[in-house]
């Protein structure tokens, strides 16, 4: 604690540092366009984006210019980044060409106009990437009898991020993809809101998830950021309300065929007294000749959750860094960031997420959905039993469209 309290002022300097750095780079750029530009007027719209995002968390339901504020500084997170990354040698060139004897409109213009061409294209793509979500499709073998049911096909979307960005445009676009493809289970595995339950009340969006269906139900389970935002009852409420059920550390058997268990996210550890049940308690009561779903939020433990009987695991959170070079850092923190793996007789899949957090913006990432069917193979299948719309079972174990890690 007392290493965090001492680390903290440290990593606001830096970080003013680094903004006055990207401003100044910034403000001589837009002063060769367009002349000189008083230091008020430049240096105060700067820092109210720059600290935006903050500012516009102040207090619940913000007004519209603190909304205004907040998505500001969301997307100058993106601007942060790679003004850190592209203008020390965009600064370079340039006092390489002004020390070989160029004018202004060389060693300012030329560095400057070639970072802001190349972050318009990395805007541009990223965007592209957070709002045209791919689906990728998982055909998985499990080992088990799940009362004469050949095949399940679910459709699983992790950190939605529903909010001030992500809206009920962005939601329509699950709804479509959950009609065109009739899964039999939906799955929503944590953040499903953006911290602050507010423009998710405001703008109605309970309301578009009620439109999901699913002939065996809906289920979700809570992510960090329904922590951060602190209203998780109202969540609860708004989410039954729309049919979904979301499972905090507990565990349902669907129709005498299969069972899904949902973990509280570890933030409940220190979130109140009753933190979260280890995974192995949380799955002992459950029937292990039965198959057995899990989600759980944050892909931490995956060997205990193989070790406690999960068939599936089911896990978001890490956006697989969201913008590159990010999903670098991601790879390093967990076992599995994004994609496959198989972990005994557990099939781990961890989403890169249907949303996005801070700006609308996807680089070496994909917004997504996960299209899996599961196939029971120690089942004796019965040919009159019915079974809701989903895929076909059979066939061996394969990957669709889908990234396997290594083993």
């Amino acid at each position: 604690m007392k290493r965090m309290l001492f680390a903290l002022p440290l990593i606001l300097i830096l970080y003013i540092g680094l903004n006055v750095y990207i401003g100044w780079n910034l403000r001589m750029f837009l002063e060769w366009l367009a002349g000189p530009i008083p230091g008020a007027v430049f240096w105060i719209p700067f820092l109210l984006v720059a600290f935006g995002f903050p500012i516009g968390r102040i207090g619940r339901g913000a007004g519209p210019v603190l909304r205004l504020l907040k998505v500001a500084g969301a997307y100058y997170f993106a601007l942060f980044e790679y003004g850190c990354l592209l203008l020390p040698p965009a600064d370079i060139a340039g006092w390489l060409l002004r020390e070989a004897g160029y004018g202004a409109s060389i060693h300012i213009g030329v560095p400057g106009a070639a970072v802001a061409m190349v972050l318009l294209v990395l805007f541009i793509t990223g965007s592209i990437n957070a709002w045209s979500p791919v689906v990728r499709e998982y055909r998985l073998e499990v080992p088990k009898d799940a009362g004469g049911l050949g095949s399940l096909r679910i459709l699983a979307a992790s950190d939605l991020h529903l909010g001030n960005i992500v809206g009920n445009r962005h939601l329509r676009r699950l709804i479509g993809a959950a009609e065109a493809r009739k899964p039999d289970l939906i799955l929503l595995a944590g953040d499903v809101i953006d911290d602050d339950i507010e423009p998710f009340i405001r703008n109605r969006m309970d309301e578009t998830l009620g439109r999901l269906k699913a002939p065996y139900g809906i289920y979700a389970v809570l992510g960090n950021h329904e922590y951060y935002g602190g209203q998780i009852e109202a969540y609860v409420r708004r989410a039954a309300d729309a049919g979904i059920r979301v499972l905090r550390d507990e565990t349902v058997t669907i129709d005498g065929c299969f069972q899904i268990a949902g973990r509280k996210d570890k933030t409940a550890e220190g979130a109140g007294p009753d933190g979260r049940l280890p995974v192995s308690r949380l799955l002992e009561p459950l029937d292990p000749k039965l198959p057995i779903l899990l989600m759980d939020h944050q892909p931490l433990a995956l060997g205990e959750a193989a070790q406690a009987g999960a068939d599936l695991l089911l896990s978001g959170h890490t956006h697989r860094g969201q913008f590159a070079p990010n999903h670098l850092v991601t790879r390093r923190l967990f076992e599995l960031d994004w994609g496959y793996k198989r972990i005994g007789g557990m099939h781990a899949l961890v989403s890169s997420g249907f949303g996005t957090w801070g700006p609308a913006i996807r680089l070496a990432s994909r917004s997504e959905l996960l299209d899996i069917t599961l196939v029971f193979t120690g089942s004796q299948r019965s040919e009159n039993r019915d079974k809701p719309g989903g895929a076909e079972a059979g066939g061996s174990f394969t990957i669709e469209d889908g990234q396997a890690a290594n083993s």
